[in-house]
C-alpha cells in the first residue's frame, strides 16, 4: 500500500476482508459513495429514447429545443444535452446561454451562424460539422436552406437551462469568418 505521505490526492484505504456495509459507512462519513457492481445497473448507463426527448425547456423563438441528458432524466450533473430543430428557411431570436458552453453538432442540413455583439459576424456549418459557441456570446442560429430541416444535436457545460433572448440590432451584410489556425489551414483562394 503507498502511504499517505507519498499521495498527494485524498485516498481512502481499505481491507477488503471488512464487510460491505462498514466500508460503505466509512466511505459516507468522508463524503464518499461505494459504487458496488451491483449498483452500475441502477447507477451506470442512461438511455433516452427519441420518443422519450421532454420539449419542456426554455425555447428561443425559431427553433425548437429538447432535452434528453438532464440531471432528472439521466442524473447528469455538469452537462444538458438535447436536439434542436429549425424549419426551413427560419432562423431564432438573438440570444445567449450566459456562462454556458455549447457545441452544436449538424445532423442535417446546413445551418448558419450569426454572432457579436450586432450578429456582425457569420459562418455555415453543414451535416457532420461541429459549432462551439463560447459564454455569453450574442448570436444566431439560422437554416440556411430554403426546403430541408435543419437538425442538430445540442450540448451545454452546465444543468442551468440559461437561454437570454435579445434585443439587439443587426449589420447588414456580416462579415463572414472563416476558422484559420495550425490545425486549420487558409483554404486556397
Amino acid at each position: 500500500m503507498a502511504s499517505a505521505s507519498k499521495r498527494s490526492e485524498p485516498y481512502v484505504e481499505i481491507d477488503v476482508r471488512q464487510s460491505h456495509h462498514i466500508i460503505s459507512r466509512s466511505l459516507r462519513n468522508r463524503g464518499m459513495t461505494l459504487i458496488t457492481k451491483a449498483d452500475w445497473k441502477l447507477h451506470g448507463v442512461r438511455i433516452v429514447h427519441s420518443e422519450d426527448l421532454d420539449a419542456n425547456t426554455p425555447q428561443t423563438p425559431g427553433m425548437n429545443r429538447a432535452a434528453a441528458i438532464t440531471h432528472a432524466r439521466a442524473g447528469a450533473s455538469k452537462l444538458w444535452a438535447g436536439t434542436v430543430s429549425i424549419h426551413p428557411n427560419a432562423k431564432t431570436g438573438a440570444h445567449h446561454h450566459g456562462e454556458l458552453e455549447s457545441v452544436i453538432y449538424v445532423v442535417k442540413g446546413k445551418a448558419r451562424m450569426r454572432w457579436g455583439d450586432r450578429l456582425e459576424f457569420t459562418a455555415e456549418a453543414g451535416a457532420g460539422d461541429f459549432i462551439y459557441v463560447p459564454p455569453f456570446v450574442p448570436h444566431q442560429e439560422i437554416n440556411a436552406s430554403t426546403d430541408e430541416p435543419l437538425e442538430c444535436v445540442l450540448v451545454r457545460s452546465g444543468q442551468e437551462p440559461i437561454v437570454v433572448n435579445l434585443d439587439i440590432p443587426t449589420v447588414e451584410p456580416p462579415e463572414e469568418v472563416r476558422w484559420i489556425d495550425d490545425v486549420h489551414p487558409k483554404a486556397p483562394q
